[in-house]
């Protein structure tokens, strides 16, 4: 015998929802990790302090340049953007390793491979979003400050090439530099200890190359020298003045981090997948 309740509608337990249920993407993860990164405070800060360092140093530099009684007339003003992409590319390192560490220190990772099981793809998510964001704003600041000081300074004019390599490629390689401290953060899930270890990583072969002075080092204190991270960074502005003569020269710096870049990312991908949160 039928009930009223039975003809009156579906049994209980056997609703559908209206909504359309699909299965989740690549897209779906970036337009979280978009979301989680643009609306926490640590990113406006970290990201405003990299501008003010990059335009502010920059330009100042220029400046007292153009205000000195020195000839530039023969030099390139883009190599006096470097001082300040130096001390910017800190606050990407910061930025970087906050991107993953942050959450496993509040314990969001948890929510965050709930919501997306695929640990691949929350790491991808991450590392296009925050290598795109990087790589954006360094590129506008650097251009910018590029051709402020081409302006003010005056000097040697430079050739296509050198302002690519000076724009886009110091811009590739701090965004690669932060993708680094990225898979860094991934390794070691602690902001302080990642962070300690990237700036050991930018300063610490250039310091104790200084310190260097045996003869039978010489050859190690050259290497350290010319494949430290202040030295290939100013590489690419064509500054550099190798110790060897056979440091890195025009693009090599780029490719150099990012094969190293590419080898710590596949170990953060293959720690998330192993290790538990």
């Amino acid at each position: 015998m039928t009930t009223a309740y039975e003809q009156q509608g579906p049994a209980l337990g056997s609703y559908t929802s209206p909504i359309p249920a699909r299965r989740a993407h690549l897209g779906d993860a970036l337009a979280s990790e978009w979301t989680k990164l643009r609306s926490v405070r640590s990113t406006i800060w970290t990201l405003g302090v990299m501008v003010l360092l990059i335009v502010g140093i920059g330009l100042g530099a220029a400046a007292v340049v153009a205000a000195s009684s020195l000839d530039s007339s023969d030099q390139s003003a883009l190599g006096l953007g470097f001082f300040g992409v130096l001390l910017g590319s800190i606050c990407v390192i910061t930025l970087g390793v906050l991107t993953i560490s942050s959450e496993y220190s509040t314990g969001m990772i948890r929510t965050t491979l709930t919501a997306c099981p695929s640990r691949a793809r929350v790491l991808a998510a991450k590392a296009i979003v925050f290598f795109l964001l990087v790589f954006v704003i360094t590129m506008v600041c650097t251009t910018a400050v590029a051709a402020l000081q081409t302006a003010i300074v005056g000097g040697a004019e430079e050739g296509a090439s050198v302002w690519f390599r000076a724009t886009v490629g110091v811009s590739l390689y701090v965004a690669l530099l932060g993708l680094l401290s990225l898979a860094v953060g991934a390794l070691i899930r602690h902001s302080a200890g990642a962070i300690t270890v990237m700036i050991g990583v930018v300063l610490l072969p250039m310091v104790l190359a200084m310190f260097m002075f045996a003869d039978s080092l010489a050859d190690l204190r050259d290497a350290m020298f010319d494949y430290s991270i202040p030295n290939q960074l100013i590489t690419l502005y064509g500054e550099a003045d190798s110790a060897s003569g056979s440091g890195p020269a025009g693009w090599d710096p780029v490719w150099i981090l990012l094969g190293v870049a590419v080898v710590a990312m596949a170990g953060a991908f293959f720690s998330l997948d192993r290790r538990d949160v």
